[in-house]
């Protein structure tokens, strides 16, 4: 597996391996063979500067309790070796970027899931990483908050150049923020690939929404010899025509009196795509274009 610059999203069903590869890359659990290299760095062999380079955004609630919530992040900046000063400040502007207010003074255990979410986060880049690496971000989280959360992770990636791996259930949040995709089914890499590679067509396929009746758009483009498939939005998806024939379609609507309300090239469904790969054969699918962080960074 080689895993691109920018965004990565994991993906696989429960169990499939998902956590303890992320455990495993930062040495929180011993494998039994296998290699590689992370920023640079020998995988296994040296774990500690891996750690030292990764920030980390765990499942599962990771705090002391007792402390206020800028004390929590100013240890963690004290832990990754910033001087007490230093830590402070770098606290205070990671709970900005974080959009904590007069709660980073409250005790942790009075944080709400969303406080709690942001707090790990906040944590996790405090000492500048290359490489974010982000378990579930999102779970939890309100509509308002998941959609800070994930343009949070794109402003690192587009403004600031850092790496992330995002391992997540949820597809719409890959489909928003990640350039590239790992899934892993039953502890097994099936696909590693770029996300606009992965919601290609076969074929070139529009993705023709109207208003009203549309069985004689259907009937026209059937007649020409093309393949109309019905959405279950009632949307359709017109195979083997290209995105620069849009006028032939356009004339068709207007033959048969047949108002568009939208036309665009049509992308594969990542929920199709995963649940594909879930139930597929055990074939690895590979981008051979992609670098590895080692490179990019």
């Amino acid at each position: 597996m080689t895993v691109a610059p920018g965004i990565t999203g994991l993906l696989g069903p429960n169990g499939s391996g998902k956590s303890t590869l992320i455990k495993a890359l930062l040495g929180l659990v011993k494998t039994q063979s296998g290699s590689g290299h992370v920023l640079g760095y020998p995988w296994p062999r040296d774990v500690r500067s891996i750690r030292d380079s990764v920030g980390y955004l765990p499942e599962d609630d990771c705090y002391i309790t007792g402390l206020v919530g800028v004390e929590s992040v100013a240890l963690m900046a004290r832990l990754s070796g910033l001087a007490g000063t230093e830590a402070l400040r770098r606290a205070h502007e990671m709970m900005d970027f974080c959009d904590f207010g007069e709660e980073r003074y409250r005790e942790i255990q009075s944080y709400s899931t969303g406080m709690r979410q942001k707090l790990k986060f906040a944590q996790a880049l405090v000492h500048d990483p290359p490489l974010m690496i982000l378990d579930e971000p999102t779970t939890g989280l309100d509509p308002d908050q998941r959609a800070s959360m994930l343009n949070r992770i794109r402003t690192l990636a587009l403004r600031h150049g850092k790496s992330v791996i995002l391992s997540t259930h949820i597809l719409p949040d890959v489909r928003a923020v990640c350039d590239n995709v790992v899934i892993l089914v039953g502890g097994t890499v099936r696909i590693v690939d770029s996300l606009e590679n992965l919601s290609r067509p076969s074929s070139p396929t529009l993705h023709v929404t109207t208003l009203g009746d549309s069985s004689g758009l259907v009937a026209k483009a059937t007649d020409a010899g093309y393949l109309v498939l019905h959405s279950d939005d009632g949307s359709l998806r017109i195979e083997g025509i290209e995105a620069t024939e849009t006028a032939q379609v356009w004339r068709w609507a207007a033959e048969t009196h047949t108002s568009i309300r939208r036309m665009q090239p049509a992308l594969n469904s990542l929920d199709k795509i995963f649940m594909d790969v879930a139930k597929g054969p055990a074939t690895l699918i590979t981008n051979e274009s992609t670098e590895s962080l080692n490179a990019g960074q």
